[in-house]
């Protein structure tokens, strides 16, 4: 077993190094979420935790970790013994992001409980993390159905096991810890309010201390036995420090002026629901035994709002988490101390927390403020200069060659977003689970039945009886149960739903920012971007003006970031339409080479111009047709306006193989049958293909 890089070597990243302590003394706050960037120590802190964490007592034999205390009485390993015991240090278990459900929670043998009526039961992750560290590193790339299992079992201290009527129940009480990169994805509002706390980390930007990480790490690299030994005395303090912590815990007084303070701060920054107050409280009561105190004082609830609210503050999907730390000292001097309570002034105690696990002072502040790039959302569109208008005379020339319009203007705002039509990709996938489009899945409704492949996950009762029934007389039944083998058993066929690759094709020309459409044409896909974030989608965004195409944004689950970017996105200059068809065709193109069961949809936002160049309109055409003999899935968002109309958009769409809706139509309320507008001309797309072929 390699040796983990020291918890005490770790430089800077207080506010981490705080929320994890703090867990470690009072695994009930919640567990705690680390949002940063990529190399920022996340995973070595986490790890770094496992070997501070103090020994348990474990009933021996028992593979579900059972207390001999307090052994739990369902365990399936049980009942247990008096007196055979032992103890083992605290495990650190690794939820990886592609882990099956069975892995995580446990198989349950279907074929020797129908067969045998035996509960044959192989215990998952959850039941090795008992009383120890569960951590899924990447916890936003999670698949949703694993994550309501892990989160489910956090709260409620177990885990179920359900397979047709045969359960089994163990205890599985762990400090939960996840980290993620939000650059790769957010997770969903509801599931971040199931972690206690929060913290974001980020690089120094400090020379001396940068300077102090690579001589760390170089040094451990080099010697890991050798470096952890020469941290050894500060790894035992802050384990002997955990350790009365914990014993401290129960003395802890929690005032009734700190709780004001709590409910008054929770409902200052109008947090959802109750869970926030109660974590804030149980961060508190973690603080004050943290800093070997009784009494919860005015500082330990600031701490703990740093802590507990920021990711509670996320009221839209785009909003960055963050805390407004000056309204957070008004509230608290607003409502602190109103009932005289000693235990919530300062009386010669300890005037700080204490946050550092070194013992020292200080530890920094544990709110990051909201940064400066957060997509605005505000319905209040920015007036667009006349120069940006594409000066070609009269009404717009599908080829017209000359004169380009303008040069690159001020972005625009984008407009109020709306609810939109459901898009979706015709047929029937197999990609990753989510919520646009028809696909085989673990989970959704049951449609058939089939041979097992491999483990039976989920079995289909009716067609395994329909199975074995013929073949009773011959097995030589004479009881009333059904002799059952293996070739009987058939597994469930399931319909769910799948999440696609959305890829915007977004037209920022000189013609778009001419007539004021860009702020409507960003609402339009801001819009869409919103849907794309509720049903689990990957994006993407290519954008065309001047001479060229760019990838603005590679395919990611990160919305958020797609949203800044469509945020700053400029305009002007020509219509190189057929640069960015051929650009979105090559993003497509390696995408299926990475992720070949992930569908795509591809949403065009253009007008349908197409200038600069020879022969754009035809090169524009020849570019479409790629998509419809590939058979992908597309829509055009149709952004001409004015009296005259020239229909070029439905023209593309035509070619394209898919359909052609307005920015009106694009709304929710506005149009029926979009989505089936969508299937139909991909699929006669496909027929004409075929006749042609």
């Amino acid at each position: 077993m390699s040796t983990p890089y020291p918890f005490t070597a770790l430089v800077g990243q207080e506010d981490l190094r705080l929320a994890l302590l703090l867990n470690a003394v009072s695994p009930a706050v919640g567990g705690v979420l680390v949002r940063g960037e990529k190399g920022t120590a996340k995973s070595t802190a986490v790890r770094a935790l496992s070997a501070l964490m103090p020994e348990v007592d474990v009933v021996s034999g028992c593979r579900f970790s059972c207390d001999p205390a307090s052994p739990d009485p369902g365990c399936p390993d049980g009942p247990h013994e008096t007196g055979a015991s032992g103890s083992r240090p605290a495990r650190m278990v690794e939820l990886p992001v592609g882990a099956s459900e069975d892995r995580l929670v446990g198989a349950l043998d279907i074929e020797r409980a129908l067969a045998e009526g035996v509960k044959a039961f192989e215990p998952g992750l959850l039941a090795d993390a008992h009383r120890g560290i569960l951590y899924v590193d990447e916890v936003n790339l999670l698949h949703d159905h694993l994550v309501d299992l892990l989160l489910d079992a956090a709260a409620m201290g177990a885990s179920y096991v359900e397979r047709e009527g045969v359960s089994v129940r163990h205890a599985s009480k762990f400090l939960l810890v996840g980290t993620m990169n939000p650059e790769e994805g957010e997770l969903r509002p509801q599931l971040l309010d199931r972690f206690g706390l929060t913290v974001e980390v980020a690089a120094s930007r400090e020379p001396d201390q940068r300077v102090e990480v690579v001589r760390r790490r170089l040094a451990y690299d080099d010697d890991p036995a050798g470096f952890a030994g020469r941290w050894a005395d500060e790894e035992s303090a802050v384990r002997a420090r955990i350790v009365a912590a914990r014993d401290l815990l129960p003395e802890v007084r929690l005032g009734d002026g700190a709780l004001r303070q709590i409910a008054a701060t929770c409902a200052a920054f109008e947090v959802d629901g109750m869970r926030a107050d109660i974590v804030m409280a149980r961060t508190a009561t973690a603080l004050a035994a943290w800093a070997g105190r009784t009494d919860v004082l005015a500082e330990d609830v600031r701490q703990a709002a740093l802590l507990a609210l920021p990711h509670r503050r996320r009221r839209a999907p785009f909003d960055a988490p963050g805390l407004d730390e000056d309204k957070l000292d008004e509230t608290l001097e607003e409502f602190g101390g109103q009932d005289g309570d000693e235990g919530d002034r300062d009386e010669g105690g300890d005037d700080d927390p204490d946050p550092d696990p070194d013992g020292g002072p200080g530890g920094g502040p544990g709110g990051q403020p909201e940064p400066d790039d957060a997509p605005r959302v505000d319905g209040e569109p920015a007036a667009q200069p006349e120069s940006g208008e594409d000066r070609e005379g009269g009404e717009p020339q599908p080829s017209r060659g000359g004169g380009g319009g303008g040069g690159e203007q001020t972005p625009a705002r984008a407009a109020e977003p709306f609810r939109t039509k459901v898009l979706s990709v015709p047929g029937l996938g197999e990609g990753a689970a989510g919520r646009r489009s028809r696909a085989r899945t673990e989970h959704g409704r049951t449609i058939g039945a089939r041979r097992p492949r491999g483990a039976l996950t989920k079995l289909h009762l009716a067609a395994t009886v329909q199975a074995a029934a013929p073949h009773q007389r011959a097995r030589g039944r004479s009881g009333p149960g059904l002799v059952v083998r293996r070739d009987d058993l058939r597994q469930a066929s399931r319909e769910g739903r799948e999440g696609n690759l959305v890829l915007f094709v977004v037209d920022a020309s000189g013609s778009m920012a001419a007539r004021q459409r860009m702020s409507a044409v960003k609402g339009a896909v801001l819009s869409l971007l919103l849907d794309a974030y509720q049903r689990r989608d990957k994006v993407g965004m290519v954008t065309f003006r001047g001479s060229a195409a760019d990838v603005a944004l590679p395919p990611t689950s990160s919305v958020d970031a797609a949203a800044v970017r469509l945020e700053s996105l400029p305009t002007g200059g020509r219509t190189p339409l057929a640069a960015g068809l051929l650009k979105a065709h090559e993003v497509l193109r390696v995408e299926r080479l990475r992720d070949p069961a992930r569908r795509a949809l591809v949403v065009v936002v253009t007008d349908g111009r197409a200038t600069g160049g020879p022969e754009p309109v035809a090169l524009a055409s020849r570019a479409a047709r790629l998509f419809g003999a590939d058979g992908v899935a597309s829509v055009v968002v149709d952004c001409e306006s004015g009296p005259v109309r020239l229909g070029l958009a439905g023209q593309l769409a035509g070619e394209l193989g898919g359909t052609a809706v307005t920015l009106d139509e694009l709304r929710a309320d506005s149009i029926a049958g979009l989505v089936k507008d969508v299937r139909s001309s991909a699929q006669n797309s496909g027929q004409n293909s075929r006749r042609a072929a």
